[in-house]
């Protein structure tokens, strides 16, 4: 309170935090945006692209199975939406037995495939590589990262203080759809650590999570455990999965699964990583830890 009793207003957090992102990226002049469609790295390319115009922003949409088929229809939808500067370009992190083994590096791996894709097109472009990464990403187990950031790419939202809810705060400010946008990782971190990643697999989980979503379900998450899946739901679902109890099965079941499980937890994001130990979670003194 102040010494005449009204409420000091919160300084504007959300706003300083753009104002740093235009700031980095005038800095960096010319960027190509991995753009998965997700709220973070939607965010990333809209500021971008208004602060830099459509010349010195590419937006590189990474187009591999472990890409869920709505995600890439939406990054198309967004570009024509927003006017960005839109490619896709094919990664063949499948192609790599270290990636399909599933250990606790996979992220990495999966991060390698996608510089090798996207660096040529950020070494036309005379361009920085940069990552829709949060500074909540960085408390998860997410090798990915560094191995992005050891190939040159650059974490704006890091630099500029943003979380993931800031991002969704500041993308509901400018009007953006994707504010409140589930979050949706790739379709390998639905198979647990150990479980090689394969191309059936993958599409299995696509196709059963696809059924999910149309019957109205917005954040979905289901873990491969062979001819078992474990569905996530958001817990305020849960009643409702229930209720739809024969629509879920039957979704389920068209891609395959045998068994059908409803995670009464609710959905948790990266809750596959709790088996890791701590050989291989981030360490103090990575890059992103510095950044």
């Amino acid at each position: 309170m102040s010494a005449h009793g009204a409420s000091v207003a919160r300084p504007d957090e959300e706003g300083h935090c753009l104002r740093r992102l235009q700031a980095r990226l005038r800095d960096l002049r010319k960027v190509v945006v991995a753009f998965s469609g997700g709220a973070d790295s939607a965010f990333l390319a809209k500021v971008a692209t208004d602060e830099l115009g459509a010349e010195g922003v590419l937006c590189v949409t990474a187009v591999s199975p472990s890409l869920a088929p709505e995600e890439l229809s939406d990054t198309r939808a967004l570009a024509s939406e927003w006017s960005l500067r839109h490619t896709e370009v094919r990664t063949t992190e499948l192609a790599d037995p270290a990636y399909r083994a599933n250990d606790g590096l996979r992220c990495a791996h999966c991060k390698t495939s996608l510089m090798d894709a996207i660096g040529p097109l950020a070494d036309g472009e005379s361009a920085t590589v940069v990552l829709g990464v949060n500074l909540d990403d960085l408390g998860d187990h997410r090798p990915g990262q560094e191995a992005a950031a050891s190939r040159g790419a650059v974490f704006p939202l890091v630099e500029s203080g943003f979380t993931k809810a800031a991002v969704r705060e500041v993308s509901r400010r400018l009007g953006l759809r994707t504010w409140d946008k589930p979050a949706a990782a790739c379709l390998a971190s639905r198979v647990p650590y150990g479980t090689p990643v394969t191309l059936p697999t993958l599409r299995a989980v696509a196709i059963a999570e696809s059924g999910l979503k149309a019957l109205g379900f917005r954040q979905v998450r289901l873990r491969h455990y062979g001819d078992l899946a474990r569905v996530e739901l958001e817990a305020d679902d849960l009643l409702e999965a229930v209720r739809l109890r024969a629509q879920v099965v039957a979704a389920v079941r068209s891609a395959g699964y045998r068994y059908v499980t409803l995670d009464l937890e609710g959905f948790r994001s990266g809750n596959l990583n709790s088996v890791l130990g701590p050989a291989n979670r981030p360490g103090p003194d990575g890059p992103l830890a510095r950044s």
